[in-house]
């Protein structure tokens, strides 16, 4: 049987089209299309063949008309096809990757588990400027629960726009909509796929924003890469976060801590109406003693206040680091569990759908 597979493009980098007599966003069609064509694999094609290179190469005419499409239809089996798959096709309107919104990630993540649980999809891809992929991607895994078990999330993007020489975007979609398809990825949560490579959201991170290489897991391993029409896993994924509990809450603030900072800092964005603080400290989980009795203030508010650190750190509460670390721990900080400050703050949104500060210590306890 024919592997269903939801396409979710959002726009930004991957479909932008600038070169063209009339420069636009490529739609979910567009971009399936560009797939099917290969548009922007071969830099070398001869124009007068092969149309995908002549529109990378700033040819007169626009982006519906090189790539031939028909656009609009929603439903392109002969498209995804091309790749043994029925592709299913949605364009919805989101924010420049660097400025998306909580409202817009929660809203990914509710259609990709909805699509998984619902509407029998075997895999969702979804289309995502890389500035916060990793955010959205993290965001879904926290809140996908049983979805995850019913087929492939797939996060992917592009570091070049669609018509540019050489884009990254038409071969990352190609291995991405192969990988959500592929059973291997069942149980495995949401996966951000670049270079054929497929990080777990909990790990990546844009590590590089002037090359297609442009995501590492590093220090964790690549969790697995796109090759023979299929996914292989290198490595065994992180382990799955707590069920969803409730709806999470998007009012939380990240805080870089620094020596001598005035804690009139952590009380301002409490006071703006922070439900919880996520505060990146340094080394294995430090942060400024002056800090030391607004976080007690807050804890006793049952505001929660979470410590992250800017280094790599063990997946170990606070109170369990050695004597001198941590001390955050003794005025009532709760241990971000290794997790990076960023990713620490969608844990937060994710933990307070449960309650106070007391359920989100408990939830972080199993994350």
């Amino acid at each position: 049987m024919t592997a269903r597979v939801l396409l979710v493009a959002t726009g930004d980098v991957m479909a932008y089209a600038r070169r063209t007599s009339r420069p636009g966003l490529a739609t979910a069609d567009d971009l399936l299309a560009a797939v099917s064509r290969g548009l922007g694999a071969d830099p070398g094609a001869n124009p007068a063949t092969d149309p995908g290179a002549d529109l990378a190469r700033g040819s007169a005419g626009d982006l519906g008309a090189y790539l031939g499409a028909d656009l609009g239809a929603g439903l392109r089996p002969d498209l995804g096809a091309d790749l043994g798959l029925e592709v299913v096709t949605e364009d919805v309107r989101a924010e420049p990757s660097w400025d998306t919104s909580p409202a817009t990630m929660l809203s990914l993540a509710r259609r990709v588990r909805t699509a998984l649980l619902d509407e029998g999809f075997d895999g969702v891809v979804v289309t995502h400027g890389l500035d916060t992929v990793e955010e959205t991607a993290f965001l879904t895994d926290l809140l996908a629960g049983q979805a995850a078990h019913r087929g492939g999330i797939v996060f992917t993007g592009a570091v070049r726009p669609l018509d540019a020489l050489s884009s990254d975007g038409p071969r990352n979609l190609a291995s991405s909509l192969v990988a959500a398809a592929d059973p291997a990825l069942r149980g495995v949560g949401a996966v951000v796929c670049a270079g054929d490579e497929l990080h777990a959201a909990r790990w990546v991170t844009m590590a590089d924003a002037t090359a297609v290489t442009a995501l590492s897991s590093a220090p964790a391993p690549v969790l697995g890469r796109v090759a023979d029409g299929g996914a292989e896993m290198c490595a065994a994924p992180p382990p799955r976060p707590p069920e969803p509990e409730g709806e999470p809450e998007t009012n939380v603030a990240l805080v870089k801590t620094y020596p001598e900072m005035d804690p009139v800092l952590l009380t301002a964005v409490v006071d703006a109406g922070a439900r919880g603080v996520v505060l990146e400290g340094t080394g294995a989980g430090n942060v400024p003693v002056g800090l030391f009795t607004t976080i007690s203030e807050l804890a006793e508010w049952d505001i929660p206040v979470v410590v992250a650190s800017r280094c790599r750190t063990r997946a170990v509460p606070l109170e369990a680091l050695p004597p001198g670390y941590g001390l955050a721990a003794k005025v009532g900080a709760i241990g971000a569990r290794g997790l990076a400050p960023v990713k620490a703050r969608y844990a937060l949104m994710a933990a307070l759908g449960g309650g106070g500060r007391q359920a989100v210590r408990d939830w972080f306890a199993r994350l």
